[in-house]
């Protein structure tokens, strides 16, 4: 009985030995890679530098493409993925047609990974990695980015469609789909500062400078010189985010919107007599703070949901299933 017992106790803690090691397994790291693929970062760096050295804006596009996929079904890399007959991915939905860019500089990015370590660093990471480097490109706060993501052999043009938040959005809205991923409004406003960098088009601001009151007057005439009242018109026409500087990350967004200058409604809506705004002075007063509370909200975004362990696939190509 006693040589049973101690057998039966034997196999009990091998289980649970084996299970504590997936689970840590499946954990995100920053040393995820460190014995696997040293060079990442100098491989990552290789082809993402020169491309937006070439065009800053580049590096917004590259942020935007990870919050809108990280709002999909996680943190996956199912944006990147490109329609095809049977499978109907995200790009073409509406927050993402005619939108979503940079998708060409992550195949560079990937290109150069695989050059390096062939078969072992997902597409989901590289994308983490690619926006974390692009923030600290344009001047903005660095991080240790959390790795061990998979990537997805699904995608959701439905979760794109619902998930992602509209430029139209109220702060209720937005609070709303921002907690949905297990995000706070704290977080919510912080990550919005993503918005001192790139470019909107003329549909997605349009009714705010002809129809919406909550904006300086004078910004609203200047924003109309490029973006045509009648819907059709123009409807591709680009204005900076931040008016100041809309290629170096900093905390001029946030003295936008005190000024009465959002772009987007959802941006204005973030201090507009509300239960944010104290926060956004907090901003304006601290870039510090909003470096510190946006790297926060960045970390815990990309542990949205991802795929880890034996799920999903270490991608070859970003833009197809293996």
């Amino acid at each position: 009985m006693a040589a049973r017992a101690s057998a039966t106790v034997i196999v009990f803690s091998l289980v649970l030995s084996l299970a504590f090691a997936g689970g840590a397994s499946a954990k995100l790291s920053a040393g995820f890679y460190s014995r696997s693929c040293p060079g990442l970062l100098g491989a990552v760096r290789s082809a993402l530098h020169p491309a937006i050295a070439r065009e800053r804006r580049v590096g917004a596009s590259i942020v935007r493409l990870f919050f809108h996929d990280c709002f999909v079904q996680g943190c996956d890399a199912s944006l990147l993925l490109d329609d095809a007959p049977g499978f109907q991915g995200e790009k073409n939905a509406t927050p993402n047609k005619n939108s979503a860019r940079g998708f060409e500089v992550i195949d560079a990015v990937k290109a150069a990974v695989e050059k390096a370590c062939p078969g072992v660093v997902s597409c989901a990471d590289v994308l983490a990695i690619a926006a974390e480097e692009s923030v600290v490109f344009l001047g903005g706060p660095s991080w240790e980015v959390k790795m061990g993501r998979r990537d997805s052999t699904t995608a959701s043009f439905n979760g794109a469609n619902n998930d992602i938040p509209p430029p139209t959005s109220g702060l209720a809205n937005l609070t709303s789909l921002f907690a949905a991923k297990g995000l706070s409004q704290k977080d919510m406003v912080a990550l919005s500062g993503a918005h001192t960098i790139g470019q909107a088009r003329c549909t997605n601001f349009r009714d705010h400078i002809y129809n919406e009151t909550d904006i300086d007057a004078g910004f609203a005439r200047s924003r109309q010189s490029n973006c045509p009242r009648t819907a059709g018109s123009g409807d591709n026409n680009l204005a900076p985010l931040d008016l100041q500087t809309p290629t170096v990350f900093e905390n001029a967004y946030y003295k936008n919107l005190v000024q009465k200058r959002g772009l987007l409604h959802s941006d204005q809506e973030l201090f507009n007599g509300c239960a944010t705004d104290a926060q956004v002075r907090g901003y304006v007063g601290s870039q510090e703070a909003f470096f510190k509370d946006f790297v926060a909200g960045m970390i815990k975004m990309g542990d949205v949901t991802p795929l880890t362990g034996s799920s999903g696939q270490i991608r070859k190509n970003c833009r197809r299933m293996n």
